[in-house]
């Protein structure tokens, strides 16, 4: 399955997930969007299908979304990469078919909204698009790859701490339900993990983070902190990135670029091995956005997904070295 077709597929699945009866309601009776004070959403690029499905979610949502909707959009994101470009005027119109009013620039939407989704597809232009919601001191869920490199992540993270403003990161995987199983202990002490996940790359960022950041953060949720060494196996269809924790746990990613593929896995545990994944809906993950928005309290830590974003720059370093083990200092 290719690039454009997987996220076709990943986005069909999510409006499926939303209902038929409840996002058809604003196309039948034409309803606006309407949000009190504080809990009005803003979106900035609409050059993903996240886009889209969020702001079905959210606003066929009712009462499980704390009274949150999406309000407005600033649809520019992505300057240069084809797939974003190719999707972005469909997603406009799919949003203002929700009550979504399009704005002309970042300045305007921070006027008519209280929190926001920073959702361009590409990672480049993320920090210039955060300043100003930082400066506001509007909380921010930033969409994967919050960054197109580990510098540029912590340049985003140490900007958020200079104005005091609420941001994090995910990928809806973090929330699968198998994961979450695994993180509350049903298998006892992780041991270690293996996942898999498609890993189409893009030349603008770290290899890893332009879509395997999917598996490898899931590897991290149920693996935890702690990962000192890192080795990557490379060829053209596929990669296989192994993490050495500090305490000597395994964890490995197959990043998948030829072939079948999805977003999957098994943790191995003292009391038994489970499955991870896969990907069955975005509504945990917009669940936890929600909550972010109400308490003002990420869910995923900046170390967390530094620590994330230090395994991707190691392993990029090991490709460079032909998979010689890479210290994570």
């Amino acid at each position: 399955m290719n690039n454009c077709s997987r996220r076709d597929f990943l986005r069909m699945t999510a409006l499926a997930g939303v209902g038929l009866s409840l996002v058809s309601i604003s196309d039948a009776f034409g309803f606006q969007s309407v949000a009190a004070e504080g809990r009005r959403i803003g979106i900035i690029g609409l050059d993903t299908s996240h886009s889209e499905v969020f702001t079905k979610m959210i606003n066929a949502g009712g009462a499980e979304m704390g009274g949150y909707k999406v309000v407005a959009a600033y649809p520019h994101g992505s300057k240069d990469i084809a797939s974003a470009l190719k999707m972005k005027p469909a997603i406009i119109e799919a949003v203002k078919k929700d009550g979504v009013e399009i704005v002309e620039s970042i300045e305007a939407l921070l006027k008519k909204v209280d929190v926001v989704l920073l959702e361009s597809n590409d990672g480049r232009p993320h920090l210039e698009q955060a300043l100003p919601v930082f400066k506001a001191g509007k909380s921010i869920f930033i969409d994967k790859p919050i960054a197109p490199s580990l510098s540029e992540a912590k340049s985003i993270f140490k900007a958020a701490r200079e104005y005091s403003t609420p941001v994090f990161t995910s990928s809806a995987l973090r929330f699968d339900a198998n994961v979450q199983k695994v993180v509350s202990g049903s298998i006892g002490k992780v041991t270690g993990a293996d996942v898999y996940t498609p890993a189409e790359i893009d030349k603008n960022h770290m290899d890893l983070a332009w879509y395997a950041i999917h598996g490898v953060e899931m590897l991290f949720t149920v693996m935890g902190p702690g990962c000192r060494k890192v080795s990557r196996v490379h060829e053209e269809g596929t990669d296989l990135v192994t993490g050495v924790w500090e305490d000597g746990r395994i964890g490995t990613v197959r990043a998948i670029r030829k072939g079948a593929s999805g977003i999957a896995g098994t943790a191995f545990g003292e009391k038994g091995i489970a499955q991870l994944g896969p990907f069955s809906s975005y509504q945990p993950l917009v669940s936890e956005m929600i909550t972010f928005f109400q308490t003002g309290k990420p869910p995923v830590t900046a170390e967390q997904t530094l620590e994330i974003f230090a395994f991707m720059d190691a392993a990029d370093k090991s490709k460079r070295k032909n998979g010689a083990a890479i210290s994570i200092s």
